[in-house]
């Protein structure tokens, strides 16, 4: 651990925040922390302010999408810039999670690797390769520069995020089978999935940037416009989404017993439900209009709605889409399986990615050409987080 500062009883530690996408979270340069391991996951947890529901004495802001973590280091492989480790922090629970990626918060990674000097800047555009240690794939970033530094400003906008900024794009067609190694992990496009009331749900699990199984709003008792506060706040909806994500997980294997997936894997899968489009308000209370969109998608993780759309859920889904016999292929219509452009409806507004395939024999029938989506990025702050060294030095 280089760069350390200590003060009275605490440890103080460089840290800068990032809006990524429309998630937030702690950017460390990787030399600056301790190796992976128990220390580590203490200091983390420790500036978040997790456990705590409302993240009082931490950084955290309360909600899922505010208590991320990136780890960022110069990288040691040939075919990428910097080594990036995402980590997610529950908010009320001592949990930290290494499992899987944040295509949000991999958004502000470059920027950040960039202004931190780990990559040279070149101008008008940096094109910085990402290695994803979660999940071993490498994504791609192209950067807006000038003056040396990642821009900030300028004219594009995104769901869930007020004003505009640089545009980045982030390119996840290497991303194919990021947890499994497989599009299919099961060999299936769509299942048949048991429920302890009785009911028989037909889901699809495809792992593309992280892995997630899909499910029609409909078989689920839901119209597929729902918002997180009504979501989050209805116990038998987050069980039934909780109990499909644990069959999801012992069927790729990640756990035996679908009732321990919050202990063992509490990050992945996602769970995605689906609907054709229709008119909705948006989370900030925007009236969209069903011509707008491609159809409507609602992200859990953790038991908690997305308030907007994952960055990874979305190249997921916009994999599934064009997997013919899949759940999402199932509830768009002929001309939005060809286009390039998928508009995905969620819960804060309309996210747009980009995404071609060709025929293919293998398992999933398509291989894909394109696969990515744009973001902006801004630092807030550069500083020091300070830890109590007495929660962390028996460790």
């Amino acid at each position: 651990m280089k760069n350390l500062d200590f003060a009275d009883e605490q440890l103080g530690i460089r840290v800068s925040i990032l809006r990524g996408g429309s998630s937030k979270g702690l950017y460390f340069l990787e030399n600056d922390l301790p190796r992976a391991g128990a220390l580590r996951d203490a200091i983390l947890k420790r500036a978040m302010g997790t456990p705590d529901v409302m993240q009082i004495d931490g950084l955290g802001g309360t909600h899922l999408i505010t208590s991320k973590i990136a780890i960022v280091g110069r990288s040691s492989r040939d075919d990428a810039d910097v080594d990036y480790t995402f980590a997610q922090a529950e908010i009320d629970r001592d949990v930290i999670d290494y499992s899987g990626n944040c295509g949000n918060i991999s958004a502000g990674v470059a920027p950040f690797a960039i202004d931190a000097g780990l990559v040279p800047p070149v101008e008008p555009t940096t094109k910085v390769r990402i290695h994803n240690t979660n999940t071993g794939k490498v994504v791609v970033a192209d950067v807006s520069v000038k003056n040396g530094r990642a821009r900030v400003a300028g004219e594009f906008s995104i769901a869930g995020v007020p004003g505009t900024g640089a545009e980045i794009f982030m390119d996840y067609s290497n991303s194919v089978g990021a947890k499994t190694g497989k599009v299919l992990p099961t060999g299936l496009r769509t299942e048949t999935m048991n429920l302890e009331d009785g009911r028989t749900i037909q889901v699809s699990i495809v792992d593309v940037a992280n892995t997630c199984v899909f499910v029609r709003a409909h078989d689920l008792g839901l119209r597929g416009d729902e918002l997180p506060d009504d979501f989050n706040t209805n116990a038998s909806r987050v069980q039934l989404t909780r109990e499909i994500r644990g069959k999801a997980a012992v069927r790729l294997g990640f756990i035996n017993e679908w009732r321990t997936v919050d202990d063992e894997s509490p990050f992945l899968p996602f769970v995605v439900f689906v609907a054709p489009p229709s008119d909705y308000v948006t989370y900030s209370g925007a009236q969209k209009s069903a011509d707008q969109f491609d159809f409507l998608a609602r992200l859990i993780f953790m038991n908690r709605m997305h308030e907007a759309m994952a960055g990874t859920g979305s190249m997921c889904i916009a994999s599934a889409s064009r997997i013919e016999g899949s759940v999402v292929h199932g509830v768009l219509t002929q001309e939005s399986r060809k286009s390039e452009t998928l508009r995905i409806g969620h819960p804060n507004g309309i996210m747009d990615v980009q995404v071609a395939v060709a025929p293919s024999c293998n398992p999933e029938g398509v291989q894909f050409e394109k696969l990515g989506f744009a973001r902006t990025a801004r630092k807030i702050m550069d500083g020091t987080v300070y830890v109590p060294i007495a929660d962390i030095e028996n460790l």
